[in-house]
């Protein structure tokens, strides 16, 4: 998630309706630097042929859940299949916005936060595809605080937020800390009255919290929450099937393909074509997850997420809706910025409009 000032307690309580449909936004690209390039011809074409003729474009991930598309896309042949060779890159919400500027990516996987705080600051950007909708969060406690208070994976949510009154949670995004108090606000829990904060620099930090005995709880996206479970450290209470307000329908959060709106004007075929790709991803992972004897996702979902225990990304992939299609509209725009001005983690004033989101490259 992405760091962001704190929302006040006034804005925690504006809950987004529950709305329907799952078209929202999401992000999907990938982007593939091939050994020998050869300057594609052409006055000013700003495109790359590889030495087997396919157009290089390269695309930044932030190495989670969401780049699983991207993985998915290049895996199954599909970017191939639409003449596209692509290069992979890890870049942040704070990096990716300046690397579509600069031209050394021309795509980016973007949450809805970085994209619309992108637009605040006058950013020439555009969202041309959603591939993945929701928020796949956890929150997990600690054992020793889990043991003390009894909880387990199985406990009613009420019951986890009451036993959080009066303790100690990890906060290292804005995010995370406006979407924990979004869940114990439902159940009467003042999250600034009844939690003592304790401010870290990074998810990582809030495991080795959780460890020490520093901090009883914290709220990440996964997979860290259920890699902590896994490692028998601690217990993951709280996720989107559990806390609704998280959750796609709700929330209509997820994840963004966002280029430079000079590149997609400039070469709207690759802009299709890497849509196309990155639909037929999501539209496989909407039908396959479902199969348990189906290992591609999970093949294609490990390069971004190495060294994570299999259990933990299929379980992490689950959270999020794949959608059987990128476009987006109005209504799940609607959706989604009420849910982050309820997070109050955008430049108050900052809209998103018909000119910033497009589904006219989409197949």
């Amino acid at each position: 998630m992405d760091d962001h000032r704190t929302a006040p307690a006034s804005r925690r309580g504006s809950r987004p309706r529950p709305g329907s449909g799952r078209r929202l936004l999401a992000l999907g690209s990938a982007a593939a630097l091939a050994p020998a390039l050869l300057t594609a011809c052409g006055g000013g074409s700003g495109t790359t042929t590889t030495s087997d003729g396919l157009v290089q474009v390269t695309v930044g991930g932030g190495g989670s859940i969401f780049d699983t598309p991207l993985q998915v896309a290049d895996a199954n042949g599909y970017f191939k299949k639409q003449g596209l060779k692509m290069k992979f890159v890890t870049l942040t919400a704070a990096t990716g916005p300046s690397a579509l500027q600069s031209g050394s990516v021309q795509f980016f996987d973007s949450s809805p936060t970085g994209f619309v705080s992108a637009l605040a600051k006058g950013l020439p950007q555009i969202a041309v595809s959603c591939d993945g909708l929701g928020n796949p969060l956890g929150l997990v406690v600690s054992k020793k605080f889990a043991a003390a208070h009894q909880l387990t994976a199985k406990s009613s949510a009420a019951t986890v937020a009451e036993a959080l009154s009066g303790s100690t949670g990890g906060s290292s995004s804005a995010n995370t800390k406006a979407e924990a108090g979004i869940f114990l606000d439902k159940y009467g829990v003042d999250p600034d009255e009844r939690v003592t904060w304790v401010s870290l620099p990074s998810p990582a930090a809030d495991k080795a919290a959780i460890n020490s005995g520093q901090i009883d709880w914290f709220v990440t996206s996964e997979p860290i929450p259920l890699q902590i479970q896994d490692a028998g450290d601690g217990v993951v209470v709280a996720d989107p099937f559990k806390v609704p307000e998280w959750a796609a329908g709700q929330a209509g959060y997820g994840q963004l393909v966002v280029a430079q709106r000079s590149y997609a004007t400039a070469h709207p075929d690759v802009v299709k074509k890497f849509a196309t790709a990155v639909q037929q991803a999501t539209a496989y992972m909407d039908t396959h997850l479902k199969d348990s004897d189906d290992r591609t996702v999970l093949k294609a979902a490990r390069k971004s997420l190495a060294g994570v225990p299999d259990g933990v990304v299929q379980a992490g992939l689950q959270q999020v809706d794949w959608p059987t299609s990128g476009s987006m509209d109005a209504a799940g725009w609607k959706k989604t910025m009420a849910f982050l001005d309820s997070l109050g983690t955008v430049p108050t004033g900052a809209e998103v409009t018909a000119d910033n989101w497009t589904n006219k490259y989409l197949p």
